[in-house]
Parts: structure tokens; C-alpha cells; sequence
């Protein structure tokens, strides 16, 4: 069954909503700004007291100090779903015993330089509801 673009309709979702989304998920993708391009990383995340942690394939020296994270939850053949992304400064964890603890609670791809966490503090949070119109 497959949903015609016309019969689609995006709404947006209050910041409490998106969060929510961002809270129930934990796969997305770090995107920041690195030269003259736009990257994106795979990454697990965990939102905790206000703050998102991100665990992801990228060097700690390529991170920003300002990054955005992305959260999607699609279904390909509806084309419903959500959509939820977070911006605001970001940190690499550094203190050891924090960083085991994340290790030991994110699952990552890569062990080694490009295995980095980072706490993300949230300046915007939007979100959306992908979904059939009504009729």
C-alpha cells in the first residue's frame, strides 16, 4: 500500500513532544561542519538530566563547538513517521571514569581515535510528525 505525495502532511511538535521522540530513540547522526563540508556520523545516544550524550564515529577534534544532532523514525512505505533534531554547543567527555560508563552503556562502531563522546546542550530542539492527510 503505498501513499500518494498529495495525501501526505507534515505537522510540527511541541519541543516537550520532540523530546520525548529523542528519549524513546537511540540511533541518529551527529552533523557538523568540518572545512568546507557538511558531515554526518552514525551515533547512539542517551538523553540525561537535560542533555543529550553521543557516542560516534568521528575524531574528537573534527567536533565543533557547536553541533546538531538528527533522530528519525520512517517508515518507507507509508511515509509516516517523526523527525527530531537538537543543536546547541557540544563537549567531548573527557573525565574517565564518565567516559567508561558510556562505553560501557553506548554501543559503538569503532573502538580507538575516532571513538568519540560528547555531551550536546540543547539550545533548539524542533521536531515534526510526518502523516497521512486527513480526508
Amino acid at each position: 500500500m503505498s501513499t500518494s505525495p498529495a495525501s501526505l502532511r507534515m505537522v510540527e511538535v511541541s519541543g516537550a513532544e520532540a523530546l520525548w521522540l529523542l528519549e524513546g530513540s537511540t540511533l541518529g547522526r551527529l552533523v557538523y561542519a568540518q572545512r568546507d563540508l557538511t558531515v554526518m556520523r552514525p551515533a547512539r545516544h542517551v538523553w540525561e538530566y537535560g542533555r543529550l550524550v553521543v557516542r560516534t564515529p568521528a575524531p574528537a577534534a573534527a567536533v565543533p563547538a557547536t553541533a546538531t544532532y538528527h533522530v528519525d523514525d520512517i517508515r518507507a512505505v507509508t511515509g509516516t513517521g517523526w523527525t527530531v533534531t537538537v543543536s546547541g554547543p557540544a563537549e567531548v567527555i573527557t573525565d574517565p571514569d564518565e567516559a567508561a560508563h558510556y562505553r560501557r552503556t553506548l554501543a559503538g562502531w569503532t573502538h580507538g581515535p575516532h571513538d568519540t563522546l560528547l555531551r550536546l546542550h540543547p539550545k533548539t530542539v524542533t521536531g515534526f510528525r510526518l502523516a497521512r492527510a486527513e480526508a
